[in-house]
């Protein structure tokens, strides 16, 4: 059987992770973070989410070393639960990775669209209110082509262009983060909390599973692995990926918090923290800078998801959760080839949706996220592992268990809209139709033998 090629090192886990946690949200919704939590409740919220994360990663790091499977938390399930809850789990996870890829997309013509008025022109049509310009498509779709022949020709291109958007993307932020510092007033942070202390860090910490997640999809690469890897830098990749990710939004929200009084961030604007730069430093080159970083964190962003999503994809067809043609290996690229096209054609679909019907699905990642971190703990607990092991396990599904209730329950603040329940209900029904659609075949066919619980 071809398998995948054996490439990455620990620094390809790193950037490929933090690709996954990190794109242009921040810039999108930092104004919300701010209205949620104000200042310090906000960098509370972080970090109590991150630091509540780290035995979920903990959880994972042991996991891919003893199931180094591109399912990720699909095969960890398959091991004791029967093979629907393995495909369920396998589709809320790749939720979460492919709706990024036509999200970032779309975003590369609103920022682009930012610094070049001349692309807003030629709207196509109004979707929620919200013009889907012509140029807009065309910039998204060029990216999605490029992006899917790049994952198409090989890991190394992929991992190599992750290497070189991720610390390009880093050095951006230092040096924005520290202009703004010159220009800026410790007076801006007041007050620090936008609620009470208790509700403000409440608020941004149902979110940091959407905007933290990432670390996980270390597993999703387990099989492309260079000979020399070590299991335990699957670990070290994960822990990594939590605290410089912890550490990029503490310096994000710090610096745009310092630069300008963070009440005054009109949410109105398209942009409001390019603005508020802009405003304090009286330059134009600010924006350009941090629109720059953004759009060099969107190629990251969409590389790192289409890789994550599509080795999952491939690994469901593998196991026949899926058509076992996503399961196909080019025979001189060894990568999962039928799946990235898939991955591409979706996400070209998908784009003209537009953000106004994108961002409610988003939301749903959130959700998502904390459903695959919750099953893959409990896989772990049943795996039996030394007492370290299971309070970790079972402290994950506690903490799991509270993100997902968080978002659900009706009246926790900050719980979903009728919108997001129409996105969770219509993935969800599209999932039930197609693992009824594949049961059916595997009927009509009796000599396709499905994959062992043990993968």
């Amino acid at each position: 059987m071809t398998t995948l090629a054996h490439k990455l090192r620990l620094v390809d886990y790193f950037t490929l992770a933090f690709g996954v946690m990190v794109g242009t949200a921040w810039l999108v919704v930092m104004d919300d973070i701010l209205q949620r939590g104000g200042p310090l409740g906000a960098i509370l919220g972080f970090t109590g989410g991150a630091l509540m994360l780290l035995p979920i990663g903990y959880v994972y790091g042991q996991l891919v070393k003893a199931i180094p499977d591109a399912a990720g938390e699909a095969a960890y399930v398959a091991r004791f639960f029967p093979p629907v809850v393995s495909f369920a789990t396998g589709w809320v996870a790749f939720l979460g990775y492919f709706l990024t890829c036509p999200f970032e997309a779309l975003a590369a013509g609103r920022i682009t669209g930012y610094l070049f008025s001349s692309l807003n022109t030629i709207e196509l049509y109004r979707i929620g209110g919200y013009p889907v310009y012509l140029p807009h498509i065309v910039l998204g779709l060029l990216l999605t082509i490029a992006l899917t022949w790049l994952n198409y020709r090989g890991i190394q291109a992929s991992a190599r262009l992750s290497k070189t958007t991720t610390f390009t993307f880093l050095s951006l932020v230092i040096v924005f983060a520290l202009a703004g510092a010159r220009h800026g007033s410790v007076a801006n942070l007041h007050p620090l909390f936008s609620h009470s202390p208790l509700l403000s860090i409440l608020l941004v910490w149902q979110v940091v599973p959407w905007l933290v997640s990432g670390f996980e999809s270390v597993g999703k690469y387990a099989e492309e692995a260079s000979p020399d890897f070590a299991s335990r830098n699957f670990s070290a990749a994960i822990l990594l990926t939590i605290f410089v990710g912890l550490l990029f939004f503490w310096v994000v929200i710090g610096a745009v918090s310092f630069v300008a009084p963070w009440r005054n961030l009109n949410s109105n604007q398209q942009f409001p923290t390019a603005v508020a730069f802009e405003r304090a430093l009286h330059a134009h080159w600010i924006v350009v800078l941090i629109m720059g970083s953004a759009l060099v964190a969107l190629v990251q962003a969409f590389n790192a998801n289409m890789v994550a999503s599509s080795r999952l994809l491939f690994a469901m067809g593998r196991r026949n959760l899926l058509n076992p043609k996503m399961g196909r290996v080019h025979p001189k690229n060894l990568t999962p080839s039928a799946a990235v096209i898939a991955v591409g054609m979706a996400t070209v679909i998908t784009i003209f949706l537009g953000e106004a019907l994108l961002v409610p699905i988003l939301e749903v990642g959130a959700v998502t996220s904390a459903i695959a971190w919750m099953a893959a703990c409990a896989a772990y607990f049943r795996m039996k592992p030394h007492n370290l092991g299971r309070a970790a396990a079972a402290f994950g599904l506690l903490v799991t268990s509270a993100m997902v209730l968080a978002k659900l329950v009706p009246w926790v603040p900050g719980h979903f809209s009728w919108r997001e329940w129409v996105a969770l209900g219509i993935w969800a029904l599209l999932g039930i139709a197609i693992r009824a659609s594949r049961e059916r075949e595997l009927r009509e066919l009796p000599e396709v033998k499905m994959v062992d619980a043990a993968g």
